[in-house]
């Protein structure tokens, strides 16, 4: 395994959803690559920051500027 197919298991290996043997290679390039480490250590405080975090309510002007821009990258009307 090598450092970009690692940063792509990165989500289901902290879920705990990686097939074992993709697990298993995910392991062993970990114990060899402080980078990738260092990325699945951040992502993983990341994440149990914002799961703990109040959701905030965002100002309707945002809220629409932010749908709009959604649309206009997934091309779809408003």
């Amino acid at each position: 395994m090598n450092c970009k197919n690692a940063i792509k298991e990165i989500s289901d290996y902290l879920d705990g959803e990686l097939d074992p043997v993709v697990r298993q290679q995910l392991a062993q390039h970990l114990s060899e690559c402080k980078e990738c480490t260092i990325i699945v250590s951040q992502t993983k405080l990341t994440v149990e920051l914002f799961c703990d975090a109040e959701l905030v309510p965002l100002p309707e002007q945002v809220s629409t500027r932010l749908h709009q821009a959604l649309r206009s990258k997934l091309n779809r009307p408003a």
